[in-house]
């Protein structure tokens, strides 16, 4: 990991609203990180820049109501732009989310306290070993969530959460062996688009 996807003890504060014109979050004295305003949800889902999924307020509030609440942690592997996560990260949801990308990261949204990155598409993030939840929003690789299962999924992960298009779910879900039960569900029903899925994958006990 590069030095500042380290995390930082003297981080101070993280505001994110979607009424003002910066969010801003403090790394260390003097140095300070202008994050661009989250742009307002609504009932109906709209695709925003860099977020392959449709949002809606709807949708983020199932999304609350399938992971865990904070302070357990919630890994998002593959967050790009972070907004997705800075939404969930923010109030009204309030979930301790950090999101992982490839270096160099496309991230906007998240503050450096809550995104790490690896060095390329074949790396693991070690933090996937310490967090409750996993997020895959429109995963890029069959192989990468079936590695990530084989190499921290004994370890604390409960749920696991895929969201992507319906004609992908079938590659996908070879990849959730008997340790795990697994439903589906279209993001239609619970205000996304039709042609998306929720997969959401708990570990048996």
């Amino acid at each position: 990991m590069a030095s500042g996807d380290e995390y930082d003890p003297e981080y101070e504060t993280t505001t994110m609203t979607t009424t003002t014109t910066i969010t801003t979050a403090t790394t260390s004295p003097g140095f300070k990180v202008e994050l661009p305003t989250q742009p307002k949800l609504s009932q109906t889902p709209i695709a925003h820049s860099g977020c392959c999924l449709a949002l809606s307020t709807p949708l983020l509030a199932h999304l609350q109501d399938l992971l865990p609440a904070s302070p357990s942690l919630i890994l998002s592997i593959g967050s790009g732009y972070g907004l997705l996560e800075a939404f969930l990260l923010a109030e009204p949801y309030s979930l301790h989310v950090t999101g992982v990308e490839v270096q160099p990261s496309p991230n906007r949204y998240l503050p450096p306290t809550h995104h790490r990155c690896v060095s390329g598409s074949r790396f693991l993030h070690p933090l996937a070993g310490e967090a409750a939840a996993w997020l895959l929003v429109y995963p890029r690789r069959v192989g990468l969530v079936t590695e990530y299962l084989d190499t921290y999924g004994k370890e604390r992960v409960e749920t696991v959460v895929w969201v992507g298009p319906r004609a992908d779910w079938e590659d996908y879900r070879d990849c959730f062996n008997s340790r795990w039960d697994v439903h589906v569900k279209s993001t239609e029903e619970v205000g996304g688009r039709a042609w998306e899925l929720i997969a959401v994958a708990r570990k048996k006990s």
